[in-house]
Parts: C-alpha cells; structure tokens; sequence
C-alpha cells in the first residue's frame, strides 16, 4: 500500500494472491490501519474508492488478482465545537496522543448546557493543525471520559490510528493488554475488609435516569478496591481507597461504594444519607467536606500501550488542592493501615 500525501490522502493497493477474494472494506482495513473499518466503509460508500479507476460503492466487493485499488479520504472537515484558549495542565503530548490531568469542573465533550469550556473545546484550540482527523473531522478522539466534578488523569487521540488503538485498550479493560486506571477515593465509613470486589451489574436507575443503579438486567461491572488508609475519632470515619476497574461503566465507582455501604464523601447524589456525617467531623474537617461541593474521587494513576511505538506509558496525577485539603484536615485523626 503506498500513500500519496497531498491535500487529500490517497492511498494505492495492488491486490495479489493474499488478498485475492476478500472483501474490499476488510482488505483495505488491512492495509490503511489508520482508519477504522467503519471509516473504511463510509469512504467507499461515499465513491471514495476506486478500482481499475472505477468508483466501486459496495464494501462487500471481492478482490480480484492484479486489480488496482485507490482510495482516496477527503482532508478533514473542521470540528463543529468552538476552539477555546482554555489552559491545561498536560502531562505528556506526541504527534499521536495527549496526556491531560483534568481539573475539577470541566465537562469533557460539549453537550446540553455545556456547549462551551469543555476538553474538547480546551483540546481543538490547544492542538490545532496537530489533529489529523478523526472520522473525517479535525477533533480530539475521546476514548473514555471523567465525570465533570471528578479530577484526574486522562487520554486523548490525535490521530484516527492512536484513536482506533486506544479504543481498543479501553474496551478491552485492560483484561489481555496493558491498560491501567486506577482512582483515589474517600469514602464514608470503615470498610470491614482490607480489600475486595464489588461484582454488580450496572443500568440507569428506573426512579431517576440522571442516576445508575445496580440492576439485575444491567451491564457487568467489576471494581476491585483496596484500603490505604483509615481516619477516624469517636463518631466519624473516613476510608481512602483504591480502586481499580475491570470495567469502565457510567459512575460505577460512585455506585459500587454506595452498593457496599461506603459512599463517597461529599457525593450528594449516592450518599446524601450520610450528609449528617459532616457534624460529627472536627472543625478543620468539616470545613474541607464543606469546601468540596463534589465526590471526593480523583483518577491517580493511567497507564497504556502507545498506539505507534508499542511502548508501555504510566501517567500519576496529583491530588488536587481541594482532595489535599481534605487529607490535610483528617490527617491528624489517621488511623494506622497497612495494606
């Protein structure tokens, strides 16, 4: 396969004995890794490829020995979202990916109500000409997100092949591949156990759809956690865990340690049961919950294969001032804990 670089890339595949009888989208997949196969598809059902010189519309068309393929994938169209000079605090940035520590507040992709300040709007102005187009559109590829009020480290792809790559990791959890998250949180109460799993299916709560919910009917959602430390006087206690996801559902932290009787502190949305906890807390402390005003959660720890060099990358981000605060403020009261 050999690539023709210009304002549009073009791409030129001489079809021999091996690729002989395959289907033109699987053939091409193969030989443009780049793009996805269903960005593969929606080229050739748009007339983007020709064979012999001849627009051939039909993904299943089979190969022939000899036959010359040409694709040819218009330049990116630009992104819908507005870029924005929002400043980042970024950890790590190549030609493929970007490594960001998300702060506290930030939407990541635009939506309803939040059209603008989000990552991708922060991403698209940051990156600029960097970005070559994700499906045909010049946009950061969003391969897993944080809640808006949860801080902490995050990937994002320049390119369709880092984000194809990406996706991949993610979807596959990290259960054959080298993919790794792991999430610092502060939860209510002391867990009787030094570590554990919580294993309960995950799906929108039927009462409120702004909320998850363990479900029968939901989807899998395993998350395995381990106490690092323990702080506590007479009527209060404060756990800070690790938690490691073997699946990456909506709020599935937030859920599982309410599930287990442990809801994050200052999570208003799974715990509010356990707002009067916060009188009990000695001044400095309740101070530090009051301050919050979102789920004590912090993604810590990224680690991924890179999508080009094959290298295995680990990311930390620091606790945010707010989550410093509040440990600086209960530190006092720690309860030794090894785990």
């Amino acid at each position: 396969m050999q690539e023709i670089s210009g304002e549009e890339q073009e791409w030129q595949l001489l079809v021999d004995a091996a690729d002989a009888g395959s289907r033109l989208d699987a053939a091409l997949a193969r030989a443009v890794p780049v793009f996805s196969r269903n960005r593969i598809k929606d080229l050739i059902l748009a007339g983007s490829v020709a064979i012999n010189g001849r627009a051939v519309t039909e993904p299943k068309y089979k190969l022939r020995d000899g036959e010359e393929v040409t694709l040819v994938a218009p330049e990116p169209i630009e992104a819908e979202p507005t870029p924005e000079n929002i400043p980042l605090d970024i950890l790590y940035e190549d030609d493929q990916l970007i490594v960001i520590n998300k702060p506290v507040g930030m939407v990541v992709h635009p939506a309803p109500g939040n059209y603008t300040g989000t990552l991708v709007n922060a991403l698209l102005y940051h990156c600029g000409d960097s970005l070559k187009g994700i499906g045909g559109v010049k946009r950061p590829g969003i391969v897993h997100r944080l809640d808006k009020d949860t801080s902490g480290v995050m990937v994002a792809a320049k390119t369709e092949q880092a984000h194809n790559h990406l996706a991949a990791q993610f979807a596959d959890h990290g259960r054959t591949g080298p993919l790794h998250r792991a999430y610092m949180a502060y939860c209510w109460g002391r867990t009787q156990q030094a570590s554990g799993t919580v294993e309960a299916p995950l799906g929108r709560d039927p009462a409120n759809r702004l909320k998850q919910a363990v479900r029968q009917d939901g989807r899998e959602a395993i998350t395995h956690y381990w106490v690092e430390a323990r702080f506590g006087d007479e009527g209060w206690d404060i756990t800070r865990i690790r938690c490691e996801l073997e699946t990456g559902r909506t709020h599935q932290i937030r859920v599982h340690m309410a599930h287990i009787g442990h809801p994050l502190v200052s999570d208003m949305v799974y715990g509010p049961g356990f707002a009067t906890k916060v009188n009990r807390l000695p001044d400095a402390a309740k101070a530090a919950v009051a301050a919050l005003g979102r789920q004590a959660l912090h993604a810590a720890e990224l680690g991924f294969e890179h999508p080009v060099s094959g290298d295995e990358m680990q990311f930390e981000a620091p606790l945010p001032p707010d989550l410093e605060a509040l440990e600086a403020a209960i530190e006092p009261f720690d309860r030794a804990f090894a785990r």
